[in-house]
Order: C-alpha cells, then sequence, then structure tokens
C-alpha cells in the first residue's frame, strides 16, 4: 500500500508542475519563411492569390496524390475553400478557407481547420513584396495552443517541425514563378 500512495504521490507532484510550468508559457505559436523569386510581383502573385493556385505548389499534396479535395466557394475570393480528406494519417483531414484578400497589397489571409489526425485551428498567409529586380515571398501562420498543452513549446522546434516542408513549397513556388 505504501508503494501505491508513493506512485500517486509522485504523479500527483508530476500533473501540478505541468499544470504550474504551463500557466507561465504563451500558448501563441507563430512560424514564416521566405524565399526572394526572380520575377515579377504579379506573376508572382499569380500563383498564390488564391487556394487553387497555392494548391500547385503545397508541399503537403505530396503526403498522398490521391487525396480526396472539395473546392467551395468562387477562386480568389474570400470564402474560397478546399477540404481535404485523405487515408494517410499525416495528411489528415480538414479545410482551409480564404479570409481575406488584399491585391494592392498582395496578400492572402487563410483559416486552416485540422480536424485529423488532431483538431487545431491556424491563420496562415502568404505576402508578397518588390525586393530588387524580383520579389520576397513571406508564407507562415499563427496559432494558439491550448493550456496546459503550452509545455509542449519547450520541446518543439518548428524549423525542425515544418521548415523542410515549407522550403520545398517555397521552392516549388519559385520555380513555378519563374518558369511561367
Amino acid at each position: 500500500m505504501k508503494i501505491l500512495k508513493k506512485i500517486i504521490l509522485v504523479l500527483a507532484s508530476i500533473l501540478i508542475l505541468w499544470m504550474v510550468v504551463a500557466a507561465f508559457i504563451s500558448g501563441d505559436c507563430a512560424y514564416e519563411k521566405s524565399i526572394t523569386i526572380n520575377a515579377p510581383v504579379e506573376k508572382v502573385w499569380q500563383q498564390t492569390n488564391t487556394l487553387k493556385a497555392m494548391d500547385q505548389w503545397s508541399p503537403w499534396n505530396d503526403l498522398d496524390p490521391a487525396m480526396k479535395k472539395d473546392w467551395t466557394g468562387i477562386t480568389g475570393q474570400p470564402g474560397e475553400k478546399v477540404c481535404w480528406d485523405s487515408q494517410n494519417y499525416d495528411a489528415g483531414k480538414g479545410c482551409q478557407e480564404v479570409k481575406k484578400i488584399d491585391a494592392a497589397g498582395k496578400r492572402i489571409d487563410t483559416e486552416i481547420k485540422f480536424l485529423t489526425p488532431y483538431e487545431s485551428e491556424a491563420n496562415a498567409y502568404v505576402k508578397i513584396v518588390p525586393e530588387g529586380n524580383g520579389t520576397k515571398v513571406t508564407w507562415g501562420f499563427t496559432s494558439k495552443i491550448p493550456y496546459p498543452f503550452t509545455v509542449m513549446k519547450l520541446f518543439m522546434n518548428m524549423e525542425d517541425a515544418i521548415g523542410k516542408d515549407y522550403q520545398k513549397g517555397l521552392s516549388r513556388l519559385k520555380d513555378l514563378s519563374e518558369k511561367s
């Protein structure tokens, strides 16, 4: 019985410590990556101003080329939406919807809802600015990790987690923009 009490006490202590530490860690999460493309802003904008255009360079299509996609709304307008469903655990299931398009400022904002493999939400964006004779593209997202899971931020490295995917997508965007 003493061993059981000690085990319960240790587990309770770990849980309490976890909850206290989590209270002091912000749930805010953000990541972005940029690339310079040797093409005019307008040319690059055509590759990023709709979900259908972004789908052409999305690195996550590689996870399941047979992924089922359902497109709704008017292409290139707020409300344009794609929902995907994949049998591949890593691709999962979810939806992405255009929330705002700033054609003058060359920025598109979307909301992503992941349903599987776990539920979460993120706000993603692509912004484009002239840089020298080319274009600088920044692709990023913001999200919020719920309490008490904020402790996971101590063990996460966003560059390791998604940096390669973002680099692959931006490199594909660069190739598409410089070729067309």
